[in-house]
């Protein structure tokens, strides 16, 4: 069994999202270990940086209570062009340090920085992160991604995104691509339709 990750970002000192990343680790020890106790994400994040600027703890655990935690100074990735890839069979519901089927479908980004899958005709994610979609008036994500990721749904719950099956037919409606995960906020790293290749 691979080890499970939580990405945490760090601002100020200040844990980000602790509460939806501490919902997916119980939802992820209970699937796979039910009988093993959880364990508090905030407890383990105490000795967490102060400094100012923005970190990105990386909290690797598995079923046997090891559980292993690293700080890192985070640095956005610069993203200015996509490519979809297709993709049927792939699966990442939860979030382990086994990213080896990401990224073999990366390595098909040809010229482009970075990729997103489509899986059975619908946009999913990212390599590393969720997207959404600003169509000039509202932003969506998809329905399906293939990890449903924290700071997607905290948006979704803010009301700043709404869920919708997008097919690569529709993308002709939309301005632009955002990426988002625990580490970027909406608006962070935006890409313009015209440097996404199909």
């Amino acid at each position: 069994m691979y080890p499970f990750i939580e990405t945490v970002r760090i601002v100020d000192g200040k844990v980000q999202n602790i509460d939806y990343h501490q919902a997916r680790l119980e939802h992820t020890l209970s699937h796979f270990w039910p009988k093993r106790p959880c364990w508090s994400l905030e407890e383990v994040l105490q000795d967490k940086p102060m400094a100012m600027g923005v970190y990105k703890a990386r909290v690797v655990y598995n079923g046997n209570g090891d559980i292993d935690v690293e700080y890192l100074p985070y640095t956005v990735r610069s993203i200015h062009s996509l490519k979809l890839v297709f993709c049927d069979d792939i699966d990442y519901t939860y979030k382990s340090t086994d990213r080896s089927a990401l990224n073999s479908l990366r390595e098909q980004r040809g010229d482009a920085d970075e990729i997103i899958i489509v899986k059975q005709g619908l946009l999913t994610d990212t390599s590393y992160s969720n997207i959404a979609l600003f169509d000039g008036s509202a932003w969506f994500t998809p329905r399906t991604p293939l990890l449903k990721g924290t700071m997607r749904q905290s948006l979704l719950d803010q009301c700043l995104l709404k869920e919708i099956d997008i097919r690569v037919e529709d993308l002709k409606k939309y301005q632009k691509i955002a990426l988002i995960n625990a580490m970027m906020p909406l608006g962070v790293c935006e890409v313009q339709m015209e440097n996404l290749s199909i």
